[in-house]
């Protein structure tokens, strides 16, 4: 059998690509795999919101296989590539004639889409989970989406696969941290990834004030380019602040360094786009204890193994009060740690994640 294997791959800056560069290895270890070949028996397509995906994502519907969604909501994605018209057809087919008027509406206020409930709350995934022979997602959050958009397609939940770097030395990591100006003994917290408004970057940094207001002993790391212009300006009197570490983009093996450096990771997404976080995934496979928002998105995460922050009113309390217990209680923090690491081993291994893809794949060739 062969395989298409549609994808970004490095150096693309995205946690897409990193992820399709680790299962392509995996893949090709099982059978004849080519990178971005349009024939074969049967095409992967993996599939998000960042506009690297256009031509992926026209090819999968020209030729349909199995198309792995890493943000089941293509709203967003699809506002960048359509114009007007087309975007209101789009729309229209994915939720019925009835919706016209607001598919217009959604359109003129589309500046507002990475704040904007309604925009996540509609993911217009229908075209393409119908036309392909089956789609893959990694949470519960994403099969609900997709199925509640066509309850005839075929959707098969994959976790997300780990794969373990070359480890980073403690002395490596500790004189990461002091280069950096981090205090010894200060507990440090670390965002990672595009800055978006989903990150709810502006409540972590709220949050992280107060907690230094109050005398605890923390500093918080903040990587990653802004991708939105209005966060970015917002956040920036905020991030001048005491204890704050500012970094843009990191490559693989700074990210890696960097992780290892932190001690915990919060990584909140809300609104959700059915996304399963990379990068949650590789800190929680490291050891490192993950602050995640609840959600079915992160159901398959044991309770033991992170923290979760319910999303709404209740949202910086709780942030507030696990931020102040985990700069408090390092004992606490390293064993959620090692649970979230053997979860991640029993669970999201690349061998066990090709091996569900590969079978997948031979049953729709042909």
């Amino acid at each position: 059998m062969t395989v298409g294997f549609h994808s970004p791959l490095p150096p693309a800056p995205t946690g897409v690509a990193d992820y399709a560069a680790a299962l392509l290895e995996e893949l090709r270890a099982r059978g004849d795999v080519r990178v971005n070949s349009p024939g074969g028996d049967v095409c992967l397509y993996h599939l998000g919101n960042n506009p690297l995906h256009r031509e992926i994502y026209r090819q999968a519907l020209a030729r349909p296989g199995v198309a792995v969604l890493h943000d089941a909501v293509l709203h967003h994605f699809l506002l960048g590539q359509l114009g007007r018209a087309d975007y209101i057809e789009e729309f229209v087919y994915n939720y019925g004639e009835w919706s016209r008027a607001l598919a217009a509406e959604l359109w003129e206020e589309r500046s507002r889409s990475s704040q904007d409930a309604r925009y996540f709350q509609h993911a217009m995934v229908r075209r393409v989970a119908e036309a392909s022979r089956a789609v893959v997602v990694h949470n519960p959050g994403a099969a609900r989406i997709v199925a509640a958009h066509a309850p005839s397609a075929r959707v098969v939940e994959i976790p997300h696969l780990f794969r373990r770097p070359a480890p980073v030395t403690e002395s490596l990591a500790m004189r990461w941290r002091a280069r950096h100006g981090i205090a010894p003994g200060a507990f440090l917290f670390g965002v990672f990834g595009h800055l978006r408004e989903t990150k709810r970057l502006l409540p972590v940094l709220r949050v992280f004030e107060g907690l230094r207001a109050a005398g605890a002993q923390a500093a918080l790391l903040v990587a990653g380019e802004f991708v939105s212009t209005h966060l970015a300006q917002a956040a920036q009197p905020l991030l001048g602040a005491p204890g704050i570490l500012r970094l843009g983009y990191l490559s693989e093996p700074e990210f890696w360094l960097a992780a290892t450096a932190v001690d915990a990771c919060i990584n909140l997404r809300s609104p959700a786009a059915g996304e399963t976080s990379g990068i949650a995934i590789r800190m929680m496979g490291i050891g490192k204890p993950v602050l995640v928002s609840a959600g079915l998105e992160t159901a398959r995460l044991p309770d033991a193994a992170c923290l979760r922050v319910p999303a709404g009113l209740a949202e910086e309390r709780v942030l507030a009060e696990y931020m102040r217990w985990l700069s408090e209680s390092r004992a606490a923090a390293r064993e959620i740690g090692l649970r979230a690491a053997a979860h991640i081993a029993a669970h999201h291994s690349p061998a066990e994640a090709s091996r569900r893809y590969w079978d997948l794949l031979c049953e729709c060739s042909g």
